[in-house]
């Protein structure tokens, strides 16, 4: 860290950065990336995860300064706050898709089932399925179906289709999102109560 930014308080490196001192942002990033990614990495137990909220919160720091007000409170319990808080989101969103990937994946549109009720079941959530996708801008569809159904990992995603890896994580978290918010729309067929 800069020598004569060691002695800056943090409320005065937010004001610097509101100025657009990048020396101010490397500087509270010197203070706290290490501490924020330890808590963040305990919450969501990847690094690869933990790394992009790291990134993500001083990028928002950078963007968006007026965010923190220093008559609330010190920066530092804010500034964990926000990432406990973010990483919470992200676990609850690999949660929420972990719970879509099992659905898409239970649907088989071949099985080797003879019971009528499981294979009407599976036929009403693979037509409910085909229909949230159908829904899906063609981008964000092309990549649920290489994602899901080819197999792929996000980064040969990127690399098959020779666009960046953070356009393929954006359009698979938002189609994914649009899938769960289509299908939480549905009324599920084991939900009635006689």
């Amino acid at each position: 860290m800069d020598g004569d930014l060691q002695a800056v308080s943090d409320s005065e490196l937010v004001a610097r950065i509101r100025q657009r001192d990048r020396s101010a942002l490397a500087a509270l990033y010197d203070r706290y990336a290490r501490s924020v990614y330890s808590l963040v990495l305990s919450i969501v137990r990847d690094r690869s995860a933990a790394e992009d909220i790291v990134q993500e919160l001083f990028v928002q720091l950078w963007q968006y300064p007026d965010l923190y007000d220093a008559g609330r409170g010190a920066f530092a319990p804010w500034f964990l706050r926000m990432a406990r808080n973010r990483a919470i989101d992200a676990l609850r969103r690999r949660q929420r898709d972990r719970r879509l990937h099992e659905r898409l994946h239970a649907v088989e549109w071949w099985t080797e089932s003879d019971d009528p009720d499981a294979l009407t079941v599976l036929g009403e959530e693979a037509t409910r399925i085909r229909r949230a996708l159908a829904d899906l801008a063609s981008e964000q569809r092309q990549v649920i179906e290489l994602a899901y159904f080819g197999g792929l990992t996000q980064r040969e995603i990127a690399e098959y289709l020779g666009i960046p890896l953070g356009t393929v994580k954006t359009r698979i978290r938002t189609a994914l999102q649009r899938l769960a918010d289509a299908l939480a729309r549905e009324r599920e067929p084991w939900s009635d109560t006689y």
